[in-house]
Order: C-alpha cells, then sequence, then structure tokens
C-alpha cells in the first residue's frame, strides 16, 4: 500500500486529490496539510512514501520544505504541484531534492501513474522535459573541477550513461544505444547515483550540467 500525504493550501485541492485517490486500491492519504510547516510535522510522524507538494503556500513554500525534508534524510518521496510546467519554481524544487513534478490539472490516470512511479523510485519525468527544465533555469559559473571530478568517480562506460541520462534518454533508449540490456542500464544508474551522492536521476542530471560535465545545447 502506497501512503499519500496532501500538502496544498487550499482545502478544495486537497479534497479534490483524496476523492481521486481514495478510489485507487494500492494507496491511501494518511494526512493533509495546509502549509510547509504542517508537512514537516506529519511526514514526522505519518512516515508516507509520496508527498504531493505544492510550491506556493504560506509561512513555508514547497521549495524550502522540499529542502528541509531531504536535509533530514526523509525517505518520502516528493513529488511537485505546480500550474505551470516549465516554471522556475519547479526547477529550484527539483535541485532541493523533489522527484519530479505535475501539472494540478493533470487527469486522474496520470496522477495515479505518477504516484506509483514516484513511489517506486522512478524520477517522475519524461527525460526531454528535465533537460529542458535545465538548460532553461541552470546557472551557468565557472568550471569549478566538479565536471572533473565526476569523470574520476565515475567508469567510461557509467561517464557514457550519465551522458546519455543528461541528455534526455530513457533506460530503454540507452540501452539500444549501447548495446545492453535494460537491466544492465539500471545498474549502471544505480551505480552512477551512488557514486554521485545524489537521490535520484533528475539530482544526477542537475549535477550533470551545474557542474559544466554537460553544456545546454550540447
Amino acid at each position: 500500500m502506497t501512503t499519500v500525504l496532501l500538502v496544498d493550501d487550499q482545502r478544495l485541492v486537497r479534497t479534490g486529490f483524496k476523492l481521486i485517490l481514495d478510489l485507487e486500491p494500492d494507496m491511501t492519504v494518511v494526512g493533509e496539510a495546509s502549509d510547509g510547516l504542517e508537512c514537516i510535522r506529519l511526514v514526522a510522524t505519518k512516515h508516507p512514501d509520496v508527498v504531493l507538494m505544492d510550491i506556493r503556500m504560506p509561512q513555508l513554500d514547497g521549495i524550502e520544505t522540499t529542502k528541509r525534508l531531504v536535509s533530514a534524510s526523509t525517505t518520502a518521496k516528493i513529488l511537485v504541484l505546480t500550474t505551470f510546467d516549465l516554471d522556475e519554481y519547479v526547477y529550484e524544487a527539483m535541485r532541493a531534492g523533489a522527484s519530479g513534478f505535475l501539472l494540478k490539472d493533470a487527469p486522474r490516470e496520470q496522477l495515479t501513474a505518477a504516484i506509483r512511479a514516484v513511489a517506486a523510485g522512478d524520477a517522475l519525468l519524461a527525460p526531454s522535459v528535465t533537460r529542458r527544465l535545465i538548460e532553461r533555469f541552470v546557472n551557468l559559473s565557472a568550471p569549478d573541477g566538479t565536471d572533473q571530478e565526476i569523470t574520476r568517480l565515475l567508469t567510461p562506460r557509467e561517464v557514457e550513461v550519465l551522458r546519455l541520462l543528461a541528455r534526455g534518454g530513457t533506460n530503454a533508449e540507452i540501452a539500444r544505444e549501447l548495446f545492453v540490456g535494460e537491466a544492465t542500464v539500471k545498474t549502471h544508474v544505480a551505480r552512477v547515483l551512488g557514486k554521485l551522492g545524489v537521490r535520484d536521476r533528475i539530482q544526477a542530471v542537475i549535477l550533470a550540467y551545474e557542474s559544466g560535465f554537460i553544456q545546454p545545447g550540447a
């Protein structure tokens, strides 16, 4: 059973999501929060698998809430809710540690599929969308040697996998490109995440761009 915490300052929005999720046999809503501070308290007591997180809220917004949850080493996956698919706040939330984003007006089947995907450890974004967001909002600075450190940490094959990830490749596409099976790709991705010390694929891609390992538009 996947447990979900709903975080939105609008009661009507929370009610709508709860009605949808209550119809799913493998999901249950364990709590609702109207702001970030309440969210943090509930995550500590309810231990949800997934947090549906609004960005713009009073007292503590979704970005700062995400940062605090990640710094506290929460195991909950954070799925950001937004009304804009290329909002700079979405990028900041992903940078803070969110596992993906979903538009508030997404259809029911997309919402439930998103929760299942995030709960299973997948990043909920088409890689091309991730890349588009990062290329738009990444703050390019002078190289600090992090790109070289990435190359040093990873094997040549893992470097290839990270480059393909950062350029929008799915596991299936990377497998075809490298002439290996998808299971092998998953193993490489897991090793890349571990060596780079990041939570998920999105964090790995962001690191690849912000370090200069991958150049936007490349």
